[in-house]
């Protein structure tokens, strides 16, 4: 493969297992010692783990599980060191789930990722993720200075003020929604701005169809797209074939475990078959151990042609609960049962969630015997302001929708 980001892409099989097993052992013996974790760890001895399978005698933590722990245990349920020694920025994340970041450099791991993009040394970068309570903006950005890359804290929106910034800047490099690079070049191109200085981009957050990446690519950007989660950062990234074409899949990151469950258990699937991704991470500031983050993909048996050797996943696969991430925004069905108990008129909702002009959509229909467009206005606000994101709103006759107990239905296509 073309020169790594560092040795740890190509350690044996067994090195990167004693190596992250010795890792999580130590993380595992002191969360032990405290009084909220010490029953879930109480069937392992942190001594004696020397293999990834040890772990499967500790049940999967699940965000519920998370969310209730926190607000009952604040502010991090007792994962971080007293007196939030070694935290740089405190953030929220939809739930509300409450994450930390640690003050080292690249606390994220995202560096990993952009460098396997193309990015490198002296690039200057724009990042359109949000910087406000929530990590995204952050996360993209300490990977992009710990190569030593100038960023644009850009954030989402405002088209022509980074038309504006792009032109002045030219950055070479894009970090952000799929969706939001190809918003940018359509504007671009609409109003006469330049935008031909972007060449690479690192895309999260969105789903990224085969036509949107053909289309971006079409356009003289290269795309590739990483996995990523607030709880961890960097999950696993796409890396090049000796074509330069992207290696299916994605290689997980270094400094994680992954293992794929059977939704809902905390069982291991069979090498290759579908189930929910679970994630561990040693780390000083907040180790995470078997975190169930709701998410599908599978495990690949076959090694990476790019020459790195640790394991790796299909990609995102739609999510084992009825969460839905949409424009990089996660809605649960939570946030529905929100819109509902503000309009008394509802009688039942479901949210559907489909690609329009390779863009995420979003529509809500709604049940009622009530047929007026104040109605259908007021609930779309409801909408946005639970939400955060815009979507349609349309009325289905009484008895309309399914009684399937669906809340949620991601109709966009897988890959």
């Amino acid at each position: 493969m073309a020169r790594g980001y560092d040795r740890l892409e190509t350690r044996g099989p067994r090195v990167r297992e004693r190596e992250q097993m010795a890792a999580l052992s130590e993380a595992i013996a002191v969360l032990a010692r405290k009084r909220l974790w010490r029953r879930r760890f109480s069937s392992v001895d942190p001594t004696a783990m020397r293999h990834w399978r040890d772990l499967a005698a500790i049940p999967v933590l699940r965000k519920n599980q998370l969310k209730t722990l926190q607000a009952e245990n604040r502010p991090f349920a007792e994962l971080t060191p007293a007196g939030l020694d070694g935290v740089a920025h405190l953030f929220t994340s939809p739930g509300p789930i409450f994450e930390p970041e640690g003050s080292s450099p690249d606390w994220w791991g995202t560096a990993r990722a952009m460098h396997a993009a193309g990015i490198r040394k002296g690039d200057v970068v724009i990042n359109t993720f949000a910087y406000h309570l929530t990590p995204g903006g952050f996360i993209l950005d300490a990977g992009a200075r710990a190569l030593g890359c100038p960023v644009i804290p850009a954030g989402p929106g405002n088209k022509e003020a980074q038309l504006e910034l792009i032109e002045h800047y030219r950055p070479r490099a894009y970090v952000g929604t799929p969706d939001f690079l190809k918003i940018l070049l359509d504007a671009g191109r609409e109003l006469g701005r330049d935008t031909n200085s972007i060449e690479v981009a690192l895309v999260t957050g969105a789903a990224l169809p085969a036509s949107l990446r053909a289309e971006l690519e079409g356009r003289g950007v290269k795309v590739r797209q990483c996995y990523a989660i607030a709880d961890v950062g960097l999950v696993a990234y796409e890396t090049d074939a000796p074509d330069g074409t992207p290696n299916p899949g994605m290689v997980v990151d270094e400094r994680i475990v992954l293992e794929i469950v059977r939704p809902g258990t905390s069982d291991r699937v069979a090498p290759g078959e579908v189930g929910e991704i679970v994630v561990s991470r040693a780390d000083a500031v907040h180790p995470v151990i078997r975190l169930g983050t709701g998410d599908l993909s599978a495990l690949m048996l076959e090694p990476s042609p790019c020459g790195r050797t640790g394991p790796r996943i299909r990609g995102w696969m739609g999510r084992a609960d009825q969460k839905a991430k949409v424009k990089g925004m996660f809605v649960d069905p939570s946030d529905i049962d929100r819109v509902v108990k503000r309009h008394p008129e509802i009688r039942l909702a479901r949210l559907v969630v489909t690609r329009d002009k390779e863009q995420d959509a979003m529509e809500l229909r709604i049940e009622t015997e009530v047929e007026e467009t104040t109605l259908l206005t007021r609930v779309a606000s409801t909408l946005q302001a639970v939400t955060k994101l815009k979507g349609a709103v349309t009325r289905v006759a009484p008895g309309g929708l399914p009684r399937d107990g669906k809340v949620i239905a991601d109709e966009r296509p897988v890959g």
